[in-house]
């Protein structure tokens, strides 16, 4: 297997699993690891699987083909180290903005990020969890915005542990109905959606507020 078909395989995971398990066997393990240390690490690779992995991956426990307590372990570590990482790029990239006068930089649009962040930070980082693209820029963002470590590390823990044991679970006792796995896809985007409305509705609701409070 060449490297372009491993790649294939890894961004198509929700099918290739159990081909990856006949492959390689335990060390799946380390790449489930990687692809969740990767998209919630490196916002480059955004476009990784992450919800469908855990899903399917928790599908495969069910089947005894792999351990659910090591699988669970692996990838809360995975989830909480790479938004670590994650957060420690944008803290690095942050303090040059802050401490350096580049023209094109709205300082005063900076400090109020940093501002939502300690206020409304914690709920962001959990909730970003659970919505793809934006899981992989919030920790980023959140470093940015120079959020105190102490509240990004509790809030990114609570987000991790929530995202894995949901879905993994989610997948042990559904991933193996027929018509869940076969409508994986428009199950991920219900969710997907279900997750962003609370959020775009509570967006509407302060701005509503502060529009009528003019």
């Amino acid at each position: 297997m060449d490297l372009m078909q491993f790649f294939d395989m890894i961004l198509h995971v929700d099918k290739t699993l159990g081909v990856l398990l006949a492959e390689y066997g335990t060390y799946v393990y380390i790449v489930l690891f990687a692809i969740v240390f990767c998209e919630t690490g490196l916002v480059v690779l955004f476009f990784f699987p992450g919800d469908t992995l855990l899903f399917i991956a928790g599908a495969f426990c069910a089947t005894g083909e792999m351990s659910y307590p090591l699988l669970m372990a692996l990838l809360i570590v995975a989830a909480i180290t790479g938004n670590t990482l994650n957060y420690y790029i944008g803290e690095a990239v942050g303090q040059r903005m802050f401490t350096n006068n580049y023209r094109w930089l709205n300082k005063d649009a900076l400090h109020r990020t940093h501002n939502f962040f300690e206020k409304h930070g914690g709920k962001t980082i959990i909730l970003a969890r659970f919505v793809p693209v934006v899981r992989t820029f919030a920790p980023f963002v959140a470093g940015v915005s120079d959020m105190t470590h102490w509240r990004f590390q509790l809030y990114n823990v609570t987000g991790a542990v929530l995202w894995v044991t949901s879905l993994v679970t989610a997948g042990y006792f559904f991933g193996n109905i027929p018509i869940v796995r076969n409508h994986l896809t428009e199950i991920v985007i219900v969710g997907v959606s279900v997750a962003l409305v609370p959020l775009a509705l509570g967006g509407l609701y302060k701005f509503g507020r502060k529009v009528l409070s003019r």
